[in-house]
């Protein structure tokens, strides 16, 4: 494709020094100019004039936490979605269970995606429940927190545990019984990955539902994004992705700190642009719907906890730390001497003094102290002022996950937590207000890739059924923007790249059906949909990239189906 001129109604750059403009100027993948049409036409002679029809063009969204391709795996078919925006209910989750039963071979792994407790009023299933109902057919159901997982019998029996149960890994552990044998549920990701690993390679293609998860996220409007727990078995299946034509989005990577080589530097073939290896990521505490995260407060005696198995006597406190402090110090010695960004997930407040500690000390003891580090903490649910002016003092940055408010907004307020914690649970405005570099985030696939969704919250405090709680932790629309685009591309060491529309950076845009700025806040979700991206100048072909990975003539991706033989995807 040769040079192009875009127009659009309006185009918001997220650049101070051009907010707003009418035509962008790409030649190859890069913005050369932005302004008028006749800025841009002055500096691309000759260029194709493209009118994109949107009523606003703008830089494509940014995804600071996300899990692209494992996120595919677990929730695209032929693993079936329960998540609570899928199957609202229990009854719901018992007819896809149904479904799924009768329409699959009975020598087919069944995996279903999405499984709350809280959302839809059902305990969390043990072993012998799930034998009931699936008998021999081997079965594993993954918590939409990402931070459970449970299976039945046919499971345990198929890893060989039912004579030799596994020892609990680092950081997690296994349900059990009084004699020590499993029970069929585990917590935290070692023990995830432990249980669901070996099913991926026997349930169909697992490069193809990556993609489709990259093409829900493009809908969405996301044009670059995360792993936040990348593990170099994924190498080759982000390669391939990122070769196939059209290919949506541009990844970084954040390695586990649970494998062997978190602190080791990873080149991409498909270049830098396209993959790269960021930094070291952990998780000092849980889920807040699973019960173990790091609070100081309790959770309260109601119905719904414990209807979900969530006991106020046991659940939270600091025995919900996954690390030591000493554990922690020994990554960050590890990683940090390297140059590596850390990112710590920490929903409780517990959990995030704990981050903080071991933040400060190691920025001491390595002499990066007012340096750009960026280090990170994630979700950071119950933050508090002083969380968030102890973070910018540091120069760690703050990722902030609306979809915890939108989504269990009600729960958290009087249901999970009393109100005083509740009501104020994400506090957008604290975050901003602290000064730290403030993004936003879906944590796909723990809800759905709707960045749009994110900005909205942020800016009403609305739930999604439409109540409001904290309404003073609400930002401004540019703020929420900025958390979404430039201020998310800054986390990722991307700014130079993506986030906002300026010369020299990669024509990476989302079009618009609606100006943001001209819809009443509370009407953003409504009124304002995606209606494509671009990527790199070109705009993205989403059939064009499922049909290169999973059908057509794939003659020269003919590497590809030998990685994915190998299990190297």
């Amino acid at each position: 494709m040769g040079d192009l001129i875009l127009t659009a109604n309006t185009i918001i750059t997220m650049d101070d020094d051009v907010p707003r403009a009418r035509a962008v100027a790409v030649s190859g993948d890069t913005i050369v100019a932005v302004g008028s049409l006749e800025d841009c036409r002055a500096a691309l002679p000759g260029a194709e004039i493209v009118d994109t029809g949107a009523a606003a063009l703008a830089p494509g969204f940014v995804e600071p936490h996300g899990h692209p391709l494992i996120s595919g795996v677990a929730t695209q078919a032929p693993a079936r979605s329960i998540a609570p925006w899928d199957a609202p209910t229990w009854a719901d989750v018992q007819k896809v269970f149904a479904d799924a039963i009768a329409r699959t071979d009975p020598a087919t792994p069944l995996w279903f995606a999405g499984y709350d407790a809280l959302l839809h009023g059902h305990p969390t299933p043990h072993a012998d429940e799930l034998d009931e109902i699936f008998g021999d057919r081997v079965t594993v159901i993954t918590d939409n927190s990402g931070h459970g997982v449970y299976f039945n019998t046919a499971l345990i029996k198929l890893h060989g545990w039912d004579t030799d149960p596994p020892e609990d890994p680092v950081a997690s552990h296994f349900g059990r019984n009084a004699d020590g044998s499993l029970n069929g549920q585990g917590f935290e990701l070692p023990v995830v990955t432990a249980v669901t690993m070996p099913l991926i390679m026997q349930m169909g293609d697992p490069l193809l539902s990556g993609a489709h998860y990259y093409a829900l996220m493009s809908r969405g409007g996301y044009t670059s994004t995360s792993d936040m727990t990348y593990d170099p078995k994924f190498a080759a299946g982000y390669e391939a992705l990122a070769a196939a034509p059209s290919c949506p989005l541009r990844v970084s990577m954040w390695e586990m700190s649970i494998t062997d080589t978190y602190s080791e530097p990873t080149t991409f073939g498909a270049g830098e642009s396209w993959l790269t290896k960021a930094g070291v990521k952990l998780w000092t505490d849980g889920s807040p719907w699973v019960g173990n995260i790091a609070i100081s407060f309790p959770y309260l005696d109601t119905e719904a906890t414990r209807t979900a198995g969530i006991d106020p006597a046991v659940a939270g406190g600091a025995h919900s730390m996954n690390y030591s402090r000493a554990q922690l110090d020994e990554i960050l010695d590890h990683a940090a001497p390297k140059g590596w960004q850390m990112a710590f997930h920490a929903n409780g407040d517990l959990a995030l003094d704990l981050a903080l500690d071991a933040y400060e000390d190691a920025l001491n003891r390595y002499s990066l102290l007012g340096t750009d580090h960026r280090w990170r903490l994630e979700h950071c649910g119950a933050g508090t002022r002083a969380h968030f002016d102890r973070a910018a003092r540091l120069g760690v940055h703050v990722s902030m996950a609306p979809f915890q408010y939108y989504y269990w907004g009600e729960l958290l307020d009087g249901a999970m937590f009393d109100s005083e914690h509740g009501a104020r649970w994400a506090a957008f405005a604290d975050a901003v207000n602290s000064g730290a570099c403030v993004s936003l985030h879906n944590d796909g696939s723990v809800s759905p890739p709707t960045p749009v969704i994110n900005i909205a919250t942020a800016v009403t405090r609305l739930t999604r059924n439409g109540t409001v709680h904290g309404p003073e932790q609400a930002i401004s629309l540019d703020q929420a923007w900025r958390a979404q685009t430039i201020n998310a591309a800054r986390t990722l060491h991307r700014e130079n790249l993506v986030g906002s529309i300026a010369p020299g950076k990669l024509a990476d845009f989302v079009e618009l059906t609606a100006d943001p700025w001209t819809v009443e806040p509370s009407a953003i979700i409504d009124a304002v949909r995606v209606a494509g991206t671009w990527l790199g100048g070109h705009r993205v072909d989403l059939d064009e990239f499922l049909t290169a990975v999973g059908g057509g003539d794939n003659s020269e991706h003919a590497h590809l189906a030998e990685r994915k033989a190998k299990g190297c995807c």
